[in-house]
């Protein structure tokens, strides 16, 4: 067992709350566990069970990683974490342009900082994308957790850990049946599993600036992954702003109160109410979503 720290800067006005949210979907606490100030996630780490206890001090984030194992280095940690954090995310620049803009000028007021938290990984990112399709946030955090139990790769605290492409590639399609996922979904998750294990797909390796149209077009071609799935991926596992969710019925809906409509907008309309945003419409919906939850302005 080994233990590396790092400490990072935080910009004025980060929103850590935003971060504790996303990791508080599961209230069962088995794979993430989050209190007032930080939060402990189990997780792979060089393919070792590790437990990362993230606490938010001031204007700084305090990142330990517990690894069953031999750990890397402090930087490598660095690098993580500020994914986590949404840190690479040049949201400032969002908001000096849109600031005064007459519907998301309102957004931006009331959240100004929000960031997109995002996943340890790019294959996490992608495996909850899958589970998510067209089902609620609260069924799809239960065959999540579902999942986790199946593959049963613990950190020694006894926090779960999401499975990596090779854990998850040697599954069966029934058993991810009677963990909850439809026939379509077992067969997606299980090419992506297969693909990255393999390399065909360098998930990890796409995070040191591979062009977000070369990823898209890798991932289109995995059966049962569409531009919904990877927009959102990419999102939280890349931290790329510019995906159009205009399929996602939440962005929909929140759209319909930002322009008074009496119906949510259909996935046509809110792709041409998105385009004009761009190189920053996933951000956009993040705002959306965020107003979506608070219920409205």
């Amino acid at each position: 067992m080994s233990v590396i720290h790092c400490d990072i800067a935080l910009p004025a006005g980060f929103r850590p709350q935003d971060i504790l949210a996303f990791h508080r979907r599961d209230g069962e606490r088995l794979a993430e566990q989050v209190d007032d100030d930080g939060l402990k996630k189990g997780l792979l780490w060089q393919g070792l069970p590790a437990c990362l206890d993230l606490r938010f001090r001031a204007d700084r984030a305090i990142l330990g990683l517990d690894v069953d194992g031999e750990s890397g280095d402090a930087g490598e940690l660095e690098r993580m974490g500020r994914r986590m954090l949404g840190l690479n995310q040049p949201v400032e620049a969002f908001e000096r342009q849109y600031r005064g803009h007459p519907q998301l000028g309102g957004l931006i007021a009331a959240r100004a900082g929000l960031r997109v938290p995002q996943t340890a990984t790019p294959f996490e990112a992608l495996a909850w994308a899958i589970t998510g399709q067209q089902i609620s946030v609260a069924a799809a955090v239960t065959i999540r957790r579902r999942m986790l139990l199946l593959c049963d790769c613990r950190h020694s605290s006894g926090l779960l850990c999401h499975p990596d492409a090779g854990r998850l590639a040697v599954l069966t399609a029934e058993q991810l049946g009677e963990a909850g996922f439809s026939r379509a979904k077992s067969r997606a998750i299980l090419a992506l599993s297969q693909a990255a294990a393999s390399g065909e797909l360098p998930l990890d390796a796409w995070l040191d600036g591979a062009a977000a149209e070369k990823i898209s077009e890798r991932l289109l071609a995995v059966p049962g992954i569409g531009p919904w799935t990877v927009s959102y991926a990419l999102l939280r596992g890349y931290g790329w702003l510019d995906g159009s969710l205009h399929g996602d019925v939440a962005v929909r809906k929140a759209l319909g109160m930002v322009l008074g409509a009496a119906d949510k907008p259909d996935q046509r309309q809110t792709q041409a109410w998105l385009e004009a945003f761009s190189p920053w419409r996933a951000l956009v919906a993040a705002h959306l979503w965020a107003l979506l939850q608070a219920g409205g302005f």
